[in-house]
């Protein structure tokens, strides 16, 4: 995100501590069991922090689901469309933020809503909830988050897998994704590190150039909109290596190693050097300093970039069904002294964001049994999108199974849905009508890792990893002959000792003291300007890097590095914790 946003959010996000803490001696919420419910049609506000999309959703797929089943209506307010932390803070204020409540923990704000009364605790509903109690160790770890007894809301992303299996599937969100094809052209050169990589990346842009007879393609595009505690493009190529950031710090996946960003020669630095050299070379797309997410993911469909840093940004975009056919598209490189980051499944869920019924809702039970429903099978493909995930509902017409249940497959309806062009796909008129994607639930809220095991057909929710969805295209072909025969990227980062994976744990950072959060504020905007400045600085890379750590040290930095180690301990604390507990 950009500087200012991230400074204004900061000073919101201090406001809204202080409207909970005013709130939490007048709240009326009540824990009582509900008033008999009649079964009538209610419109739910939902308050949904993960929400890209707001109003009511009174028409497609999910909405008829969701009236057919509870003969209710979402309507969504979404601050992340209009009003960011300011709506927050208003309905905070008022005493009512929501019916339904998806929400950020972090910072202590759970403590607060709980305080506040702005949440209800749903344990008079509990002992009917069978699909969250199958969960129960999570439900637990936001009761002691809360700071106090009772079920004060469910996390997204919980699973009944260990701890210490890879929890992305079949690709790594963050690692090294190249042009497979125009790759191919130049003879698949051997890539031994980040130099080796910046050496073929020009040998690939070049090519693409000749190829095309355009000379707006660079191997790299990058973009400024998204950055937080540090340059958010750097930071992922962190995660190349076995890191992963918290506040102003990098853990390593074993959590043998905690580093703060400013430390000289270390993770983040070599990643700034990385991209300061691909600059130097002429591969780094000139309007990186100042273009968006929106500007630099179309210039990766129309062809214009060689290297992507998440698999989410090249391969979505890509590797169509039509491109992967003729060998077009991005896969993993072979850089050999890779190790990349990967989390474990979280048995106790991602306690960073919950689901909860607020305090003034009426019929709250039937407002927990919709919770509930959310993390049972049929809940988790009712809640699949156009983006990946588990697949869309088999009573939409996405897949079938055998007679048992088993061996589920995707339809030519479930293959556009998945992969296609969904925006297109019609949906009949007794399933809720329209298309595709005007159908799908704009909640966002992924109630269970979507690479989680169905009981009921023994294999995930997520398609891509169905045994009767593999990838036959030329490119996959091409690509797994030079990466050991592997079935994925997941396959290949295994077998050739390339992953590091941190294991699951759930842990959201506690709150700060308020002038710890406001250095923290102004270290981010140095450490993200020093970082850009840095890239581009031509001849002067050390230079700037060294006068940036004398600024952020001068901020009183020293306060910051102190609250993040303490918490980069407790997070490796977790993660040995919930190793145990899955034992």
């Amino acid at each position: 995100m950009e500087l200012k946003k991230i400074t204004t959010r900061a000073i919101a996000a201090g406001v809204a501590a202080a409207t909970l803490l005013s709130l939490a001696a007048c709240g009326s919420g009540s824990n009582s069991a509900d008033t008999k419910d009649d079964g009538s049609e209610m419109t739910v506000e939902v308050f949904d922090s993960l929400a890209s999309s707001q109003g009511l959703q009174k028409s497609g797929w999910f909405a008829k689901i969701v009236k057919d089943k509870f003969n209710i209506k979402l309507n969504i307010i979404a601050p992340n469309v209009s009003g960011g932390d300011t709506v927050f803070d208003t309905r905070s204020a008022s005493g009512n933020l929501g019916d339904l409540v998806i929400v950020g923990t972090g910072n202590g704000r759970l403590n607060k809503l709980v305080k506040a009364k702005l949440i209800e605790d749903m344990t008079p509903y509990y002992s009917s909830m069978k699909n969250v109690k199958k969960y129960d160790s999570a439900v637990k770890s936001i009761a002691k988050q809360a700071g106090k007894d009772g079920v004060w809301g469910v996390p997204q992303g919980v699973s009944s897998q260990s701890p210490t299996d890879p929890s992305e599937g079949n690709e790594s969100a963050a690692a090294p994704y190249i042009r497979w094809d125009i790759y191919k052209e130049i003879g698949y050169p051997q890539i031994k590190d980040l130099d080796g990589l910046l050496n073929v990346l020009k040998q690939m842009q070049d090519r693409a150039r000749q190829d095309t007879g355009k000379d707006d393609i660079y191997a790299m595009s990058l973009f400024k909109d998204r950055d937080g505690d540090m340059m958010q493009n750097a930071a992922s190529i962190c995660s190349w290596f076995g890191y992963t950031n918290q506040g102003s710090v990098f853990i390593s996946a074993d959590g043998k190693d905690v580093q703060p960003a400013t430390k000289e020669g270390g993770i983040y630095q070599q990643a700034l050097e990385f991209l300061n050299k691909a600059e130097s070379m002429g591969l780094v797309d000139p309007d990186s300093t100042t273009q968006d997410w929106d500007t630099m993911r179309t210039k990766v469909t129309n062809g214009k970039t060689m290297l992507s840093i998440w698999s989410w940004l090249g391969k979505p975009r890509m590797n169509s069904d039509e491109n992967k056919a003729k060998g077009v598209g991005f896969m993993l490189a072979p850089l050999e002294n890779m190790k990349v980051y990967s989390d474990g499944f979280q048995p106790d869920g991602d306690g960073a964001t919950i689901v909860a019924i607020g305090s003034k809702a009426k019929n709250k039970a039937r407002l927990a049994k919709f919770i509930d429903w959310m993390y049972s099978p049929e809940g988790i493909y009712a809640s699949s999108s156009n983006s990946g995930g588990a697949a869309c509902p088999k009573d939409l017409g996405c897949f079938t199974t055998d007679k048992d249940g088993k061996n589920p497959t995707l339809t030519k309806f479930g293959q556009q849905a998945m992969t296609g062009d969904h925006a297109n796909l019609k949906v009949s008129a007794k399933l809720g009508g329209s298309s595709y994607d005007d159908g799908y639930s704009k909640l966002n809220f992924k109630a269970v890792s979507q690479n989680d095991i169905d009981p009921n057909t023994g294999e995930a929710y997520n398609p891509l990893l169905w045994k009767s969805n593999q990838d036959e295209t030329e490119l996959f072909k091409d690509w797994s002959a030079h990466m050991e025969n592997a079935t994925n990227d997941i396959d290949y980062l295994q077998k050739a000792g390339k992953l590091s994976i941190a294991a699951g744990a759930s842990y959201t950072t506690p709150q700060e003291d308020s002038t710890v959060s406001a250095t923290r504020s102004s270290v981010k905007s140095e450490t993200v300007n020093a970082s850009w400045q840095a890239i581009t600085a031509a001849g002067k890379f050390e230079k700037t890097l060294d006068e940036a750590r004398t600024k952020i040290d001068n901020l009183g930095y020293k306060e910051v590095l102190k609250v993040d180690q303490q918490n980069a301990k407790d997070l490796i604390q977790a993660r040995k914790d919930i190793v145990k507990q899955a034992k």
